[in-house]
């Protein structure tokens, strides 16, 4: 018994889709890119042909009654992985418009036959197909009918070694009828939703023989660079993610920037760890976000700021250390995330956030904050935040990162909570920040809630925001009742010390 024949697997020149696919595109398969229009079939088949073509192996577009030749690439030429002077040398199209109309199926199958054997091929495209399946409808005679046709397309196409795509307009119940959803190896399925004012596109592999693709919808976006897929990652792919990017293991203790919060916390937040920090508007929260990324860049240890409520250019222009952040911007040691709002994915923020730890070499990150990453994403996903925001803490957690997500609370006292999302038990640990009335002013406090598998103090401390940064107090110890928000003196009043000071 022969061993059998290994496959190749092809690059299709799509960022995500061969991580989805399970590693490639399968060489000489007949597959089947479907889905309604609009949804970015041309263009997502298009730009796996650019992608594969060479001049020994040229790649055959042919296009069927949809879009004239002329007029596709008119289109196309707007995208950066269109190349003209690759256009009729590696590149050649074919118009079977005449054929489609007003031949037989035997007729197409002899024109496509024709040019295959005269060109030899290394891709093969056929858009639209759908068009090839009304013809047929619409044709009397010849001996060939549709399941024969595709049949017979197939197996001549793989017998020349030529990875085929046929580009068709399909609705979900037609797979059900329609003989090419059978024959194809692999089915690319596209979708597009409009959801108030945000469109958001899906790609599905609905099969691939012979390989492993990611199960599952997965987001993507069109751009000028063409088609760009971002997989839905799976919490149990996460240790894979970190051994393809992951830098040297961190130290055993990170420091916030603030000596005091670091033994509060233990001696600091344990690496890889991820912590919500919680707190009304103004309590600081973003300042010690920022001192917590400063403080790793003076250690080496570079770090991303994620920010969906400031400018980028915000933390260079007001609250302290704003110079020394933008310094540590230019320098490469910080990098700063925005992304486009409201019709983001999940799965889009977490590739940019993966790209940038690889860019720089980070090992801490901050979202700041939770509630404007909840409203940067298009409705659809903000119905699964919980879920998806467990996915990606879990893969960014499991790359050995160690991050911090602020979340804004208003100050309830008569309910405490920790998350307006319910995503507290998602974290490794909790800070909480909040207002007091202490002899008639505001002061900011702050405590440490948890810190899962660490001894922590259980103190509520006094801090001010100074130009330094946070400069923590004391142990607010003389009161009781902090947590209502009016706190009552326990100690004499000749032993009360000024809240705030060391």
């Amino acid at each position: 018994m022969t061993d059998p024949v290994a496959i190749r697997r092809l690059p299709t020149g799509v960022p995500g889709l061969d991580e989805i696919l399970g590693g490639g595109l399968p060489e000489f398969s007949f597959n089947l890119i479907a889905g309604a229009p609009g949804a970015g079939k041309t263009t997502l088949a298009q730009q796996i042909m650019f992608a594969l073509a060479s001049p020994d192996r040229p790649a055959l577009y042919f296009t069927v009654v949809g879009e004239p030749p002329l007029k596709m690439l008119r289109y196309q030429q707007q995208f950066s992985f269109f190349d003209m002077a690759r256009v009729n040398d590696s590149v050649r199209y074919v118009n079977l418009g005449q054929e489609a109309v007003d031949g037989t199926l035997e007729a197409l199958l002899g024109r496509i036959t024709r040019e295959v054997e005269a060109t030899g091929p290394g891709v093969v495209i056929v858009d639209s197909f759908r068009s090839v399946t009304q013809a047929a409808a619409r044709t009397q005679g010849g001996d060939l009918d549709l399941p024969h046709f595709v049949q017979q397309l197939a197996i001549r196409l793989t017998s020349w070694q030529a990875t085929t795509f046929l580009v068709g307009e399909y609705q979900s119940p037609d797979a059900e009828q329609n003989p090419v959803f059978t024959v194809a190896d692999g089915l690319l399925w596209l979708v597009q939703s409009l959801d108030r004012n945000s469109m958001v596109r899906k790609i599905q592999v609905m099969k691939m023989r012979g390989q492993a693709p990611i199960p599952g919808l997965h987001t993507f976006r069109i751009t000028r660079d063409g088609i760009q897929v971002f997989p839905r990652v799976l919490v149990g792919r996460s240790e894979q993610t970190a051994r393809a990017g992951a830098p040297a293991p961190p130290r055993a203790r990170l420091s916030t920037g603030v000596s005091a919060l670091d033994g509060m916390l233990g001696g600091g937040i344990p690496a890889g760890y991820s912590v919500l920090l919680v707190g009304p508007s103004g309590s600081g929260k973003s300042v010690l976000a920022a001192d917590f990324i400063r403080e790793g860049a003076r250690h080496d240890e570079s770090g991303i700021y994620a920010v969906f409520e400031k400018r980028p250019t915000a933390y260079a222009e007001d609250g302290p250390g704003g110079a020394q952040f933008e310094q540590l911007v230019r320098q490469g040691k910080v990098a700063i995330i925005q992304t486009r709002p409201l019709d983001l994915s999940i799965d889009e923020m977490l590739s940019e956030i993966v790209d940038a730890i690889r860019r720089v070499k980070a090992r801490r990150l901050v979202i700041d904050s939770l509630s404007g990453f909840e409203l940067a994403l298009a409705p659809t996903f903000r119905e699964d935040f919980r879920e998806s925001l467990y996915r990606m803490v879990s893969v960014l957690t499991g790359m050995g990162i160690t991050m911090i997500m602020t979340a804004e609370l208003e100050d309830s006292y008569t309910d405490l909570r920790f998350s307006p999302h319910g995503t507290a038990f998602l974290t490794d640990a909790i800070v909480m920040q909040r207002y007091v009335e202490l002899h008639g002013r505001l002061q900011r406090v702050m405590a440490v809630v948890k810190v899962r598998a660490s001894a922590h103090s259980p103190e509520v401390r006094a801090f001010d925001i100074t130009d330094e940064g946070i400069v923590m107090g004391e142990r607010l110890r003389d009161y009781e009742g902090l947590l209502t928000g009016s706190p009552a003196s326990i100690a004499p009043p000749r032993q009360r010390r000024a809240p705030g000071r060391p």
